[in-house]
């Protein structure tokens, strides 16, 4: 495939640009080459601008779970866009989407929405730390939530992929309020709560990390979580920004029956569009002004198109099969990617929940940030633009999660797998004897 165009569009984005891109993975610096510059999308497939087509594994970073430009959507959009794009004012929209959101999610009596996945997060331990009057956060070593000065330690997902340690411009005073745990290892969180539990307010986790490549929780770890909270009065928050409608339609909480205090959200829930809220028990919920002394607001919290493109994809996610369909397809790539290994000899590490994957190139099992280190990124390197010029767009990082929409159909799914046998071959071929 040729890339001219975007090899032009880089050169004078660059110029633009800081580093050419307006987030750090789209670079592509950890797989080499020129990052796409993409023209359009339509279900599972993306078109760059020199008029390649790629069958799409990165789905907006999972916000596409329906596929890009859903008919159901971009009718709502259309509809919507007549009417004006923003209002500063409260609408009927946001109300609408408030109830399904509160509807679908167990932990959930009230919402607040804003604008992206940070907002969320940061607003959200702003809250705990309100409700507590406690100042340490607890999060664990490779989970991603957002840029948030004192959630960048240990923040997984584009430092890793770029080798970035933490990142600079941190303040010492607030990064010490922060406290790092392992992961899937509960005996590391208490070692922490046995010395900090009076001082901590919150522990945030991805229920699935999906930041340092797809890692499923251990039996016993969120439920650990949870009681080890509630013995230290401490808030327990899950960021389900990935995983909220996407692992099930009411997230990780459902699927897991676990109650978290606060929950963050994004991506779904806007069907594509800028977005991002936080919700929980109306105990904690109402210390946020007007009602309380929690201040937080955006001039785009609960914009209208944001609002109208999430009603309408979780009107889908409700309708009766689509979870197994979605299962279905995960669970044939997943197949797929396992056999084409063994068939190239290729050492691989696959793990998937739902509808996300995670591919290691390492013959460890990843259950945590330390094991997925262990891969070896130049075989990734070599795996990813082997699949790329087999018209396979994956994320371009090794710590990062591969996402199936429900616009994937067998014949994406078939293509995808018999591209990564040659893949696979090409990246074997790489490791040293």
């Amino acid at each position: 495939m040729k890339h001219q165009k975007s090899k032009i569009l880089y050169r004078e984005a660059e110029r633009v640009l800081v580093g050419g891109v307006n987030s750090p993975v789209r670079a592509f610096k950890a797989v080499g080459g020129t990052p796409l510059f993409i023209k359009s999308a339509k279900g599972s497939k993306i078109q760059d601008e020199d008029g390649n087509v790629y069958i799409d594994y990165v789905c907006s970073w999972g916000a596409l779970i329906l596929g890009s430009a859903h008919s159901k959507v971009v009718h709502a959009l259309r509809h919507r866009l007549h009417q004006g794009t923003s209002y500063g004012a409260p609408t009927g929209l946001e109300v609408e989407l408030a109830e399904m959101v509160i509807d679908a999610m167990p932990s959930i009596e009230k919402v607040r929405f804003v604008s992206s996945g940070t907002e969320a997060t940061m607003s959200a331990l702003r809250l705990a730390r309100a409700y507590t009057k406690r100042q340490r956060i607890l999060k664990f070593e490779g989970c991603y939530h957002g840029h948030v000065d004192y959630l960048l330690v240990k923040g997984g997902s584009g430092m890793v992929t770029l080798g970035v340690p933490d990142s600079a411009g941190l303040s010492d005073v607030i990064a010490a309020d922060t406290l790092v745990a392992r992961y899937n290892d509960l005996e590391s969180v208490k070692a922490v709560f046995e010395k900090y539990g009076e001082e901590i307010a919150a522990v945030i986790v991805e229920p699935i990390a999906a930041n340092m490549g797809l890692i499923p929780p251990m039996p016993e770890f969120l439920r650990g979580l949870r009681e080890l909270t509630k013995e230290a009065d401490a808030v327990l928050v899950f960021d389900e920004v990935i995983t909220g409608f996407r692992a099930s339609y009411g997230g990780c909480q459902e699927l897991y029956g676990i109650v978290p205090d606060l929950t963050c959200l994004g991506k779904i829930i806007g069907g594509g569009l800028p977005v991002g809220a936080y919700g929980g028990h109306e105990d904690i919920m109402n210390l946020l002004a007007p009602l309380g002394p929690v201040y937080q607001a955006g001039t785009l919290s609960g914009n209208p198109l944001a609002m109208a493109a999430g009603i309408e994809t979780l009107k889908v996610l409700r309708t009766k099969g689509f979870y197994r369909k979605l299962e279905r397809s995960s669970a044939k790539l997943e197949n797929g990617l396992k056999k084409a290994a063994r068939h190239a000899g290729c050492a691989v590490s696959l793990n998937r929940a739902g509808s996300m994957l995670g591919l290691f190139f390492t013959e460890k099992e990843v259950t945590d940030y330390s094991s997925a280190k262990s891969s070896n990124t130049s075989a990734h390197r070599i795996f990813f633009q082997s699949m790329l010029d087999q018209g396979i767009y994956l994320p371009p990082s090794a710590f990062e999660t591969m996402f199936v929409s429900a616009a994937h159909t067998v014949s994406d799914i078939s293509t995808t797998v018999e591209a990564a046998e040659s893949a696979f071959q090409a990246a074997q071929r790489s490791v040293p004897a």
